[in-house]
């Protein structure tokens, strides 16, 4: 298969898919024997191709995925033809959990509540709902509880490519 034939078929699997996709999930989906560094190669060329043409659609990296989206400069003419949605402002409570939960993850309910010192099942609730956390895994204790991690969606949210972005702890806890 020529390269810009895989580049083609890359392209169309992100804009039909439209969530983040991982190198690897692209490499199963063209069912090639190719190197992931080729087709970040690829991912990367479609990237400047984009943004040298002024295209309506870009791709983003959220982490070790990719996606593609709308390109904000044209968010204004988007939001005339799309009903907005009422996003929910968060409240300080799931600000605060989904701050521990960001620096602190793989983290449980019961880890979350000592350190905030109050219960947090209605605010996890929330993080769930919002996608902005998941339940990754369950630890291998009694009750085996859950482990929940921060989502792709909460990298969107903060316009951040991975968590290394964020703040030093130090500057968020005062230390």
């Amino acid at each position: 298969m020529k390269r810009s034939e895989i580049k083609s078929i890359i392209e169309a699997i992100m804009f039909s898919y439209g969530e983040p996709l991982s190198i690897k999930d692209l490499n199963l989906a063209i069912n090639e024997e190719l190197a992931p560094k080729e087709i970040e190669i690829m991912l990367d060329i479609l990237i400047e191709e984009y943004k040298e043409n002024n295209r309506g659609i870009n791709i983003i990296k959220l982490g070790d995925k990719y996606q593609m989206c709308s390109n904000p400069e044209y968010a204004d003419f988007i939001k005339k033809i799309i009903e907005p949605t009422r996003k929910k402002t968060l409240s300080q409570a799931t600000l605060e959990t989904l701050i521990i939960v960001a620096y602190k993850q793989p983290i449980t309910k019961t880890e979350i509540e000592s350190i905030r010192g109050v219960k947090c099942d209605r605010v996890i609730s929330t993080l769930l709902d919002q996608n902005l956390i998941y339940e990754s895994a369950r630890l291998n204790k009694i009750g085996k509880p859950i482990l929940f991690k921060t989502t792709d969606e909460f990298l969107k949210l903060l316009d951040i490519e991975s968590l290394d972005e964020l703040p030093d702890k130090s500057l968020v806890s005062g230390n």
